[in-house]
């Protein structure tokens, strides 16, 4: 049961604007026909929905979700990560760690680039020194201190001290491999110009509406099944689920609570589910009043019910959060107690704090229904203890941007700890020099915490790595930057003539094995 009638209110309210949401759609595709006689027509375009445009097809200018779901039908990486987390080759054929600093990789002789160039170890150091001029990707391989080409097929890569997770880092989207000549001849315009080495080639994109990609035939794996693939952006998460209904899409990413079962009843639709790496969480800007206040932090850590969140909105698929990283995390931390909901405690801190009779604040999200609504539940707890807050929806580019540069108050967002290692999924949040879009929105930063994730990246012993991690999330969490709301399980709704679609734990699936019955 929920706590107050306002918030049963407000709960009632969300379920009904959702449902009102179903009214809506895109007019169902023509479906051809064919004559007796005639030869059926073989389906060779998969059509995929997601719920955001992507903001760059450049691997090393963004590091969104959207995004990186695109480039990866695009791009390869020296080392991949199966759905397992497993890393193995992808374009490096094998590696060599030499010593605690010093990597040797071979790479595959003979793949191509889809400008028909082919890939060199000149166009993986270009690569990695570009990466690391990325202020939104560096930290990823900030670690390596320089790329050595020994020939065109073998690199040297040296770090500037032991880095335990290099292979998984390379292993990020943002590490994907882009070719020297095809990035200088399209100067400022390459991320909408992309050139890779992967399965499907870019072909054109209508910008908020969709991106075509087409066969690479000169794959190095060999050629994908289907021939075309269009990624669209439709944000209504009710939208995409008519748009599978009426077959005019043949996936769709991030099905909303209140239509899986629509997904999984129906006869010509299949809901896949399973864990994902993957936190979402209300961040607070602790460089401004009165969210540099630890006790401001900890009440609305009180006052905010993950488990009616999870329930409501989420329909029980999420868990509860009790660290930045998840089970599926190494080094995730299970013995930390999470934040209970009391709102007594969290009057009390705030009362400690100097706000005895609350505030006013504002809470931003991108045009996500979920989002939207897990704000709306926030409001009304918040209320509880005489916080006023003002729901602000921003367009997902200028949200990225603006909470980058620390216009906001409070936030909602969600991370990914791609790598599955816990220097992915904590330095970037929480390490003081990670401010902005390199993904520490909260502006959080604590000396101690900035020593041990240090500690945790140089190291390449494992049972110290672990130590240190999980002495950095006690330490995060009651310090309480943001709210950790849930781990997420993900989904995907598909026609059930799609085969071969596996769910990636870090959300960036391939479309390389998926062809239709």
């Amino acid at each position: 049961m929920f706590r107050n009638k306002k918030l049963a209110m407000i709960l009632s309210a969300i379920m009904i604007f959702t449902l009102a949401l179903t009214a809506c759609g895109n007019k169902p595709a023509e479906e051809g026909s064919k004559s007796e006689g005639e030869t059926p027509v073989v389906k060779d375009t998969l059509v995929i929905a997601q719920g955001a445009d992507a903001k760059s097809l450049d691997p090393h200018a963004e590091n969104d979700q959207p995004s990186s779901r695109v480039r990866k039908q695009i791009y390869n990486t020296l080392v991949e990560a199966t759905v397992d987390m497993e890393l193995v080759p992808g374009l490096a054929e094998s590696w060599n760690q030499v010593d605690e600093t010093t990597w040797e990789f071979k790479i595959r002789e003979g793949v191509k680039f889809h400008n028909g160039e082919e890939l060199k170890a000149s166009d993986v150091k270009f690569s990695i020194d570009r990466m690391l001029a990325s202020k939104k990707v560096a930290h990823i391989v900030e670690a390596i201190e320089s790329v050595e080409v020994v020939d065109d097929y073998n690199v040297i890569i040296k770090t500037k001290e032991p880095f335990g997770p290099l292979l998984a880092h390379l292993a990020h989207t943002a590490a994907s491999i882009v070719n020297e000549k095809a990035v200088t001849e399209a100067g400022d315009n390459y991320g909408q110009n992309p050139v890779g080495t992967g399965p499907f080639k870019f072909v054109s994109w209508d910008a908020g509406e969709k991106i075509t990609l087409e066969r690479f035939d000169d794959y190095y794996k060999g050629p994908a099944t289907v021939k075309t693939v269009v990624f669209r952006n439709i944000t209504e998460g009710t939208n995409r689920t008519i748009g599978l209904e009426t077959g005019e899409l043949d996936i769709a990413y991030e099905i909303e609570p209140i239509d899986k079962e629509r997904v999984a009843n129906h006869e010509n639709l299949q809901l896949i589910e399973g864990p994902s790496l993957s936190i979402d969480y209300i961040g607070m800007n602790t460089k401004k009043e009165p969210f540099n206040n630890v006790k401001v932090r900890q009440a609305i850590n009180y006052a905010i019910n993950a488990d009616d969140i999870i329930t409501a909105v989420l329909n029980g698929a999420g868990q509860k959060a009790n660290s930045p990283i998840g089970p599926r995390v190494f080094a995730h931390n299970d013995a930390i107690e999470p934040y209970g909901y009391d709102v007594e405690k969290a009057k009390e801190l705030l009362k400690e704090a100097g706000y005895e009779n609350g505030f006013k604040t504002t809470i931003w999200t991108n045009d996500n229904p979920i989002r939207m609504q897990i704000a709306q539940i926030a409001q009304a707890q918040l209320k509880e203890i005489g916080i006023d807050v003002t729901i602000e929806p921003l367009e997902w580019g200028s949200y990225l941007e603006r909470t980058a540069q620390g216009e906001h108050d409070m936030y909602i967002l969600g991370w990914v700890t791609v790598t599955a290692d816990p220097d992915y999924g904590l330095y970037a949040l929480y390490n003081s020099k990670q401010h902005g879009s390199a993904g520490n929105r909260t502006f959080f930063s604590n000396e101690e915490v900035d020593k041990l994730l240090e500690e945790g990246r140089t190291s390449i012993d494992p049972e110290k790595r672990a130590e240190v991690y999980k002495k950095a999330q006690e330490i995060i969490v009651s310090e309480a930057p943001d709210v950790m709301l849930y781990y997420k399980t993900q989904n995907v709704g598909a026609q059930k003539s799609v085969k071969g679609f596996e769910l990636h734990p870090a959300g960036h699936h391939s479309i390389y094995e998926v062809s239709f019955e």
